[in-house]
């Protein structure tokens, strides 16, 4: 639970969007469809970490979107 409530602070956002910016630039550098593969997947953190939002969240039983109740929890 710690680790889900650390990815739900500003820290661990940043870390997401950091993420997704290096597979965006590994994408690039290998190209074909290997780049197309990593640049779509980089999406996926990248629009977590800016909408605020942890996709594991409900599997716990905590809320999908990061906020106030995520870290009492």
């Amino acid at each position: 639970m710690k680790f889900l409530t650390f990815m739900c602070s500003p820290i661990g956002r940043g870390i997401r969007l950091l993420i997704g910016a290096v597979l965006i630039t590994l994408g690039v550098v290998a190209g074909g469809a290997l780049g197309w593969a990593l640049g779509i997947f980089a999406l996926l953190p990248i629009s977590t970490g800016i909408l605020g939002l942890c996709p594991i969240n409900p599997l716990v039983g905590r809320p999908l979107r990061c906020g106030e109740e995520c870290a009492v929890n």
